[in-house]
C-alpha cells in the first residue's frame, strides 16, 4: 500500500483524540486560553452534559481578524516562541482549537480592547469560514456545540450526562482554586448555578469556597523552600479525611496536574496517621524554574516531569509531615460537630450502629485489614527483635504515664489521687486542659480554658507508646537478622537496577540486598522486627512501588505496622480506672507528642468542644 499525506481534517481529528477525551477536556482548554487572555471574569454555560453545548465567555484581551483566521489552525500559537524549556503559559501546542473544530460546530467571537467592532469565525467539521464583522464586548465568546458530530464512534464511549457535567464542574473547581483572582461562573439547565467569586490574594479563602468552611478550619498552612523549589499551600489534619483523593489539588506554576510523583509524596506524607482506605485533604502549590519541569508530556498537559523529582518528593514530604508535627494534635472540627449532633433532642431515639464514629472520621476497621492483628509474642520469638534499645523505650514509655500494672488502679480498683497532681486551676490552661473525671473507665473529660475535650485514654496512649517506638527503631540502623542461605529473587535487570538505588536506605532499615547477577538480587539480610517472612515476596513488593511510584517508602510502613500492633497491645487497656495525676499525665504527654490527634489506626483520640458550643445546645446562645 502506497505511503500518503493525509487531510488537515483527519490530521486534526485524529490529534482531538488526545487532545479532546471529554467535554470536560474542552471546558478546561477554553478556560485555559481564557486565563492566558488576561480574563478576570469566565463565565461558562454547557447543555447536556457539554455535549449539546459549551461556551465560555471571557473578558480578557481579545483577538482581531487576522489572529482569528490563525487560531482556529493548526500549530498556530501566541503562547510560546523558541524554545520549550520556558514554558509560562497554559496553553501552548496549538492544537485545542483546531481539534475542537474537526469534531464539533465551533464558533468565535471576539473584539480586541480598542477596537470598534468584533469579528467572529465558524469552523464545522473541520471546514472554516472566513472571519466576518460580528457585534460583541471585549473579550472573547467561543461556543461549542454537537460535540463529536464529525466523530460519532466517539459519543458511544460519553458517560450519562449527570458524569459529564459533574468532569466539568470538577475541572472549573481545579481553574478556581489556581487562579483565585478570577471569576469563575458555572450554569446550564443540567446544572444549579455556581459562582466563586474573586478573592485576590486570599487563596485560603477561594479554597473555602470550593471545599467549603470545613477545609478551612482544619487546614495547616505550608510555605517551604528547597533549592530552587517552592512549596506552599494547606494540608489538612490526618482526621479531616475523605473516601477517595478527590480532593488533593496539586498545581506546577500555576498548572493544575494530576502526577503520580506527586500523588505518592502526599501518601508518603501522611503515612500511619490516616486510615487504610481514606485519603487525606490537601492543596499543593509547586513554584519553580520552567525549565526545571517538562510540561510536555501528554496533550492533555494534566502530566509532567521533574528534572529532580527526589528533591521534589522530599520537599513535599518533608513539609507535610513538619506541619504535622507543629499542628498534627489537633483534632478535627467534625469531631465537635458530630458531637454537637449527638445531644441535640431527638437524637437518642435513633438506634445507634455499633462501634459507630462521627461523621468525617471514615469507616476503616479499628484495625489494619480489617481483622484484629495477632498478639506478639516477643519472648517467644526465635530472633527477639525487641531485645534492643526499643525495648527499653518501650518499658519507660509505660512505667512513665501508668507505672505498674499490677497496681491496685490497673486492676478496676478505686487508687487515692497523688498529693503531687497539678492543680485544676494551673491544668486548664494547657491545650487539653484539666483532667475532671474518667467516663466508663475508657473516656477521660477535660476541662479547657474555653470549653471541654474527651480524651479516647486507650487510643491516645497507644499513640504515645508507638511514637517511642518509632523512635528508637529508627533513631539508629534497625536489628536485623541474618539469612543462614541468602534468598535469590529473579527480577527484570531494570528492576534490579532501580532497587539497588535505594539499598543503602534499605540497608538503614535491616534489609540488606547484593546483585547476583544481571537478573537476580541475594537477600543476606531481613529486619528483624518482621520476624519470619517471605523475603522475595517482600523486595518483589518494594520493587514494584520503586516502579510504580518511584517510592522505596514501603519497608519503612510494613516495620511501622508492626510497631503500631505492638504499641495497641501493649498500651493502656479500655476499662482501666486511671487516677488524676495519671490522666493529666497523659494529657500532658499527648500535647508534647508529635501527631497526637489520632491513634496508629488513624481514629481520632480525642474531641474537643467550644464553650460557646455547649451552651448553644441549653439555647444560652
Amino acid at each position: 500500500m502506497a505511503v500518503k499525506l493525509l487531510s488537515e481534517t483527519l490530521i486534526n481529528q485524529i490529534a482531538a483524540g488526545e487532545v479532546i477525551e471529554r467535554p470536560a477536556s474542552v471546558v478546561k482548554e477554553l478556560v485555559e486560553n481564557a486565563i492566558d487572555a488576561g480574563a478576570r471574569r469566565i463565565e461558562i454555560a454547557t447543555a447536556a452534559g457539554g455535549k449539546s453545548l459549551i461556551r465560555v465567555t471571557d473578558n480578557g484581551f481579545g483577538m482581531g481578524p487576522e489572529d482569528l483566521g490563525l487560531a482556529v489552525q493548526r500549530h498556530c500559537t501566541s503562547k510560546i516562541e523558541g524554545e520549550l524549556d520556558h514554558i509560562s503559559t497554559l496553553g501552548f501546542r496549538g492544537e485545542a482549537l483546531p481539534s475542537i473544530g474537526s469534531v464539533a460546530k465551533l464558533r468565535i467571537q471576539s473584539r480586541p480592547d480598542g477596537a470598534d467592532t468584533g469579528f467572529e469565525v465558524r469552523v464545522e467539521g473541520g471546514r472554516m469560514t472566513e472571519p466576518r464583522p460580528s457585534p460583541g464586548n471585549k473579550g472573547t465568546i467561543v461556543e461549542v456545540r454537537d460535540l463529536f458530530f464529525a466523530t460519532p464512534a466517539r459519543l458511544k464511549f460519553m458517560k450519562s450526562e449527570r458524569a459529564e457535567t459533574g468532569a466539568i464542574t470538577e475541572v472549573v473547581r481545579r481553574m478556581a482554586i489556581a487562579f483565585p483572582e478570577v471569576r469563575f461562573a458555572l450554569s446550564g439547565p443540567d446544572r444549579t448555578s455556581l459562582e466563586f467569586p474573586a478573592t485576590e490574594d486570599d487563596r485560603l479563602a477561594r479554597i473555602a469556597q470550593i471545599l467549603g468552611r470545613d477545609f478551612k478550619e482544619n487546614a495547616i498552612e505550608l510555605d517551604a523552600v528547597r533549592e530552587d523549589v517552592r512549596l506552599t499551600g494547606f494540608a489538612c489534619v490526618p482526621t479531616f479525611n475523605r473516601g477517595n483523593s478527590l480532593h488533593q489539588y496539586m498545581f506546577v506554576n500555576g498548572r493544575p496536574v494530576q502526577d503520580k510523583l506527586l500523588i505518592s509524596a502526599i501518601r508518603g506524607a501522611y503515612a500511619d496517621t490516616v486510615p487504610r482506605g481514606r485519603y487525606p485533604v490537601a492543596t499543593l502549590f509547586i513554584e519553580l524554574d520552567p525549565a526545571l519541569v517538562d510540561v510536555n508530556v501528554h496533550p492533555a498537559k494534566a502530566d509532567v516531569r521533574f528534572r529532580d523529582p527526589g528533591l521534589v518528593r522530599g520537599l513535599i514530604v518533608g513539609a507535610i509531615r513538619e506541619a504535622l508535627t507543629r499542628e498534627g494534635g489537633r483534632a478535627s472540627t467534625l469531631g465537635a460537630e458530630g458531637m454537637i449532633q449527638a445531644f441535640r433532642p431527638g437524637f437518642g431515639s435513633q438506634t445507634a450502629a455499633p462501634q459507630s464514629r462521627p461523621s468525617g472520621f471514615g469507616n476503616a476497621p479499628y484495625f489494619h485489614g480489617g481483622q484484629r492483628p495477632q498478639n506478639y509474642a516477643m519472648d517467644q520469638s526465635p530472633f527477639r527483635p525487641l531485645e534492643t534499645a526499643a525495648v527499653a523505650g518501650f518499658a519507660e514509655e509505660r512505667q512513665a504515664v501508668f507505672g505498674d500494672v499490677d497496681r491496685p488502679s490497673a486492676r478496676g480498683e478505686s487508687a487515692p489521687a497523688s498529693d503531687h497532681a497539678p492543680s485544676a486551676e494551673d491544668a486548664t490552661d494547657h491545650p487539653l486542659g484539666a483532667a475532671r473525671a474518667q467516663l466508663h473507665e475508657n473516656y477521660i473529660v477535660a476541662q479547657t480554658r474555653n470549653g471541654l475535650a474527651v480524651i479516647d485514654q486507650h487510643a491516645a496512649h497507644e499513640r504515645l507508646v508507638y511514637e517511642a517506638l518509632k523512635q528508637s527503631l529508627h533513631a539508629d540502623r534497625t536489628p536485623s537478622q541474618v539469612l543462614l542461605i541468602p534468598e535469590i529473587v529473579d527480577l527484570a535487570e531494570e528492576d534490579c537496577d532501580r532497587f539497588m538505588a535505594h539499598a543503602d536506605a534499605f540497608a538503614e532499615l535491616g534489609l540488606a540486598v547484593e546483585r547476583f547477577g544481571p537478573g537476580a538480587l541475594a537477600v543476606r539480610e531481613t529486619p528483624a522486627i518482621l520476624g519470619e517472612i517471605d523475603a522475595a515476596g517482600l523486595v518483589r513488593q518494594l520493587a514494584d512501588d520503586i516502579a510504580e511510584w518511584d517510592d522505596a517508602s514501603g519497608l519503612k510502613s510494613r516495620i511501622d505496622h508492626v510497631a503500631a500492633t505492638m504499641a495497641c497491645h501493649g498500651s493502656v487497656r479500655s476499662g482501666r480506672r486511671l487516677t488524676i495525676e495519671e490522666m493529666n499525665t497523659l494529657l500532658r504527654q499527648m500535647e508534647a507528642t508529635p501527631g497526637s490527634g489520632q491513634c496508629n489506626h488513624g481514629r481520632p483520640t480525642y474531641i474537643e468542644l467550644k464553650l460557646s458550643d455547649i451552651e448553644k445546645l441549653f439555647g444560652r446562645r
